[in-house]
């Protein structure tokens, strides 16, 4: 017994072992070059300088609306002195990187655009073999800020500590605010001047865009021969990207655009249902996996796609701008001034923004008329706001606001759509509070809507499309009632419908509106 306790007394102690295993991590990493620094408040260096000298050497990297759009800005930004390169759509390795090097709780599109950003500039590093200071100094990245609840355009802060994250510390962003203009070096020499030509070169560049897209997808759900309209549509692009980049008529570029597309045999006697996308800016926008490729999915299961125009943004960003200063003029005492606007000539401020809102009235008409689309309009922002204001409060403001209430309400009175899909990326505070929770009142209160909100979280591409065919089948049948209705009303059958309706052959034919569906709509005009 004694000698069993003697040899107990060897045993070394608990605190002895934790003693001895600090001392052999601190030694481990100390070899491994793991010294523990002093923690201090982390700080933003916040690197935006980008001046007229650097210019000539700094290429811009840009990306965010659709493919045609992108193109479109590179092209008439290049067309002014700037080096731009347009980052890819960005795809599901793109979302991955983003959610690596980014905090937590972010939207699906912060994660999608800076991965993708990300993503271009490991290849920078890997694969040109661009060392990262090069990189740093000679790239900055350009993208949208926004106000309200709307945290895609707050995390200018968070793409810089993601870039830090992933070896790229002091690379530049340069945040648009969509009321502020861009937050860079001030001053004179500033390498991002904008200008009135900047400002109409990105305008022409979306107006361009928006006819293209629209008149795209009129036509490929009824080409004869598959693939005709993307190869024309390749084509139109390389014609505008010209006209722009030589800042020559982007008017008779997209007559030639015209003369591309009026080669596309199509048959428009075809019962498709008619599917409006509206929803989150980004995921309606975007033609990639950030919405699991929806505009290409609902025309292979073979719907007819209306997509909301970019240009329609713009005219909410005006209306923003009327509505708020109307509503300032109604202060009293506040601000320093009697009307709510010290310092301001409101009705001077008012009739520049009524003229912004003709003038890109005007260039998106004259656009549609050249290249061909005939009776696609833009919304009437006051029409929208007086038909969401009393489900949605227009003084809201984050996403799309009020909008995606106006445009249900819109589509389904005067019956544009067989079946509205509001479309969501996972995270998005503003839009999910209106596509769950005003829109099933909407949808309540005007049961014959097929109305489909649904979210993508980047890995759930099943379960979103089986939810968007749950919707489309019944969308087709309607499509089919719709369309054998108007085959007794003129007396046809199906048939003789296709050999009397010439026009029905011509990719630009468009019948005036009656009803939802093209081919309903080609019968009821027939004479």
């Amino acid at each position: 017994m004694a000698t069993t306790n003697a040899s107990r007394t060897d045993v070394p102690t608990l605190a002895e072992i934790e003693e001895e295993m600090k001392s052999f991590e601190i030694a481990e990493r100390k070899r491994l070059g793991l010294e523990e620094r002093p923690a201090t408040q982390w700080h933003d260096p916040n690197p935006q300088i980008f001046t007229k000298a650097q210019r000539a050497h700094t290429t811009i990297l840009l990306g965010g609306l659709t493919i045609a759009q992108d193109a479109f800005v590179r092209a008439g930004l290049e067309g002014i002195g700037y080096q731009i390169e347009v980052l890819p759509c960005p795809d599901t390795k793109a979302l991955h990187l983003g959610k690596e090097f980014g905090n937590r709780g972010q939207c699906n599109p912060t994660y999608f655009t800076v991965g993708n950003l990300i993503k271009r500039l490991v290849s920078l590093r890997d694969e040109d073999k661009l060392p990262v200071p090069e990189i740093v100094s000679r790239y900055v990245f350009m993208t949208a800020g926004a106000c309200g609840p709307c945290r895609f355009g707050t995390y200018a802060t968070e793409y810089r500590k993601a870039l830090r994250d992933a070896g790229f510390e002091g690379f530049r962003v340069l945040l648009f605010q969509q009321q502020g203009g861009f937050k860079q070096a001030t001053g004179s020499d500033v390498g991002l001047e904008l200008t009135p030509r900047f400002f109409m070169q990105i305008v022409k560049a979306i107006v361009a865009g928006d006819v293209l897209n629209a008149i795209g997808y009129r036509i490929r759900p009824y080409e004869v021969t598959k693939g005709d309209t993307d190869a024309a549509l390749e084509r139109c692009k390389d014609i505008m990207c010209e006209a722009l980049r030589t800042r020559k008529s982007s008017l008779l570029a997209l007559r030639r655009c015209r003369k591309e597309l009026e080669r596309i045999p199509v048959d428009r006697l075809q019962a498709k249902p008619k599917v409006m996308i509206i929803g989150e800016f980004w995921a309606m926008t975007t033609e990639g996996d950030g919405n699991y490729h929806l505009q290409r999915f609902l025309e292979q299961e073979g719907a007819e796609v209306e997509v909301q125009a970019v240009s329609a943004w713009l005219l909410y960003m005006i209306w923003q701008g009327q509505r708020d200063t109307r509503r300032r003029l109604e202060l009293k005492e506040k601000d320093e001034a009697g009307k709510g606007l010290a310092k301001r000539n409101a009705p001077k401020l008012l009739r520049r923004l009524w003229a912004a809102d003709c003038a890109l009235r005007f260039i998106f008409q004259t656009a549609a008329h050249c290249i061909g689309l005939k009776g696609f309009h833009l919304p009437d922002m006051e029409e929208v706001a007086s038909l969401a204001q009393p489900h949605y409060d227009v003084e809201l403001r984050g996403g799309e606001g009020h909008m995606e209430v106006g445009k249900l309400i819109e589509a389904t009175r005067s019956h544009r759509a067989h079946m509205i899909v509001s479309v969501k990326p996972f995270g998005c505070m503003p839009s999910s509070g209106v596509s769950d929770g005003i829109q099933s009142l909407v949808a309540t209160r005007h049961p014959e809507i097929i109305f489909c909100p649904v979210e993508t979280t980047g890995d759930g591409a099943v379960n979103f499309q089986s939810r968007v065919l749950m919707c489309l089948f019944r969308a087709r049948r309607k499509a089919r009632e719709e369309y054998d209705i108007a085959l007794k009303k003129r007396g046809l059958t199906a048939e003789e419908a296709l050999v009397k309706c010439r026009s029905g052959r011509h990719p630009f034919a468009h019948a005036p509106h009656v009803t939802a569906g093209s081919a309903a709509n080609m019968v009821l005009a027939m004479r």
